[in-house]
């Protein structure tokens, strides 16, 4: 029996590898730990989004037996947003696995699914960074590639609505008025509050560049407040450096790397606690087995050279879509 046979066992098939990866250890960075996006799986490859316009109006009076103002119904939009697709692929020699047992050996199986798992975790990681870089780009209401560059989605071209205007902190004012930054956080917080309407949320989050982050807890007005929140972190739970709360908002500096970071001197605000604000969907693999199937997270299958039986070739994929359902609540700052 050739070496590779082993992967003919159902340690290795499509499933077992899907659940494999599906259990990696999760490091999906700061947006994935503040776990704003709601995961559901779809059977197709777009989902479409529908939107109800809800206003409220006053009546205006009019004379007794006048014609009545008509009530105005809600419009319905419905737009289809197609969901990406991350494949990723690696390839394990014969000679990775000599040395094992020979085939059937129970050994031989758990070693090489050592090195399988080994291979799959390099790959989930790789996954976490994709997917909080996609997570990070609909917190912007600009999802981009992995290139930096190319845009995927402008989610307020998607809704086709406008940004709000980006807020301007002036960190760096010779002479700032007092509580100038108080005013503008109570600012932010009325347009979040305007655009939600009557949706309840839990508060607001700000993920800062560095630059911001220094420049806005050594402002003369956040000095002090910084400083008595920094002595009282040992006194609570949950909290962690490098983020405090200042006039309802959690600011928190954003650590970012391999092309996944919030842009030098900028601060990026959102609610949350916000339900079906920010929603995920994946969307199945291109695999025969799980056409019209309900999405998972990840997929992992395996390719062996059956000419030779010198190789197993490792393929995962994830074809995830995170949105912000309504864009106009996401808010950049300056400082």
């Amino acid at each position: 029996m050739p070496m590779l046979d082993i992967f003919s066992n159902d340690a290795f098939s499509v499933t077992s590898l899907t659940d494999a990866i599906n259990k990696m250890p999760y490091r999906p960075g700061q947006v994935g730990q503040l776990g704003l996006f709601k995961e559901s799986g779809v059977s197709t490859i777009s989902i479409t989004i529908e939107e109800r316009e809800g206003s409220l109006e006053l009546i205006p009076t009019s004379p007794r037996g006048a014609p009545a103002t008509q009530n105005r119904h809600n419009k319905r939009k419905a737009r289809a947003l197609l969901t990406t697709h991350l494949t990723l692929e690696d390839t394990i020699m014969a000679d990775e696995v000599q040395g094992v047992r020979e085939f059937g050996s129970e050994s031989a199986v758990q070693s090489v699914q050592t090195i399988v798992n080994e291979r799959l975790g390099e790959m989930a990681e790789k996954h976490d960074l994709t997917l909080e870089n996609l997570r990070l780009g609909a917190i912007k209401g600009e999802i981009i590639d992995s290139d930096g560059e190319s845009v995927l989605y402008n989610l307020f071209e998607a809704f086709n609505v406008t940004a709000n205007g980006d807020v301007d902190f002036n960190l760096d004012a010779a002479s700032p008025p007092s509580g100038v930054i108080k005013k503008l956080c109570h600012q932010i917080k009325r347009t979040i509050e305007e655009e939600l309407g009557a949706v309840p949320y839990d508060h607001i989050h700000a993920f800062c560049s560095a630059s911001f982050f220094d420049a806005l807890v050594t402002h003369p007005e956040i000095t002090a407040a910084y400083d008595r929140f920094q002595e009282g972190i040992f006194l609570r739970t949950g909290q962690a450096r490098g983020q405090f709360d200042y006039a309802g908002i959690v600011f928190e500096e954003y650590r970012g790397g391999s092309g996944c970071a919030i842009e030098d001197g900028e601060v990026r605000l959102f609610p949350v606690g916000v339900q079906g604000l920010f929603r995920q969907y994946n969307a199945p693999a291109d695999f025969v087995e799980t056409v019209n199937t309900i999405g998972l997270p990840r997929y992992a299958k395996q390719a062996i050279d059956n000419e030779f039986a010198r190789w197993v070739k490792l393929h995962t994929q994830a074809n995830p879509l995170p949105i912000c359902t309504r864009p106009r609540v996401l808010l950049k700052g300056a400082a």
